[in-house]
């Protein structure tokens, strides 16, 4: 049965990135975040298009590729479109290049909406919402098919799908750091170990990777 999944990165004391810019979407600490995510062949495949079999194969490896199969189409904030850098240019594309690396149906949550849908090279097509998150995985459901749905970020979407308990499974890979700034992942998400079994594994870069399962 399709089920609706989350990927986010955090520290060992529960912070993500903070400060994003135009210049620097994914905030100041996001490279120390995901360097063993960005380490792995799965990564320099499927986002960097490096098919010479460079990168690493372990742990952290099989967690990557887990993130790509079975998903039938994404939800995003704006943010994480790139909406925060051309807000008022109808035009603007979104910071993903020419050929994003999504392939699939992808809503993005805006109040800027309604916009016109971008269909991209490699499959993937940006939709514009400002509904309810309840209605945007619906029709993201149904777009889905037999495949899953994934909630691509940033943070702050992330946690209102997981507070609205819409979430069947989560994982977090948390980076052996300590951050001491930034958003905050696990605030108001308490009790989520009740409704969903928890397991760790820890990959060989030190990474923990947690998972919270329907």
């Amino acid at each position: 049965m399709p089920r609706v999944r989350i990927d986010l990165f955090a520290s060992l004391d529960g912070y993500t990135s903070t400060g994003q810019t135009p210049e620097n979407p994914m905030g100041e600490d996001w490279g120390r975040l995901t360097a063993a995510y960005a380490a792995t062949r799965t990564f320099h495949e499927r986002v960097l298009g490096d098919t010479s079999g460079v990168g690493t194969t372990g742990v952290d490896d099989s967690y990557a590729a887990a993130h790509f199969e079975g998903v039938g189409a994404e939800i995003l904030g704006a943010a994480m479109f790139g909406l925060h850098t051309f807000p008022d240019d109808p035009h603007w594309r979104g910071w993903w290049g020419d050929q994003p690396p999504f392939g699939i149906p992808v809503y993005v949550l805006t109040h800027t909406a309604p916009r016109p849908s971008i269909p991209m090279q490699g499959g993937t097509t940006f939709h514009f919402r400002n509904t309810a998150i309840e209605d945007v995985l619906a029709e993201a459901t149904v777009a889905a098919g037999r495949s899953d749905v994934r909630v691509g970020g940033g943070v702050s979407t992330a946690r209102d799908f997981l507070r609205a308990g819409l979430v069947d499974d989560l994982h977090v890979m948390i980076a052996p750091i300590l951050l001491g700034r930034g958003n905050r992942l696990w605030d108001s998400l308490d009790g989520l170990e009740l409704t969903h079994q928890v397991s760790t594994e820890v990959a060989e870069s030190g990474t923990t990777h947690v998972t919270f399962t329907r």
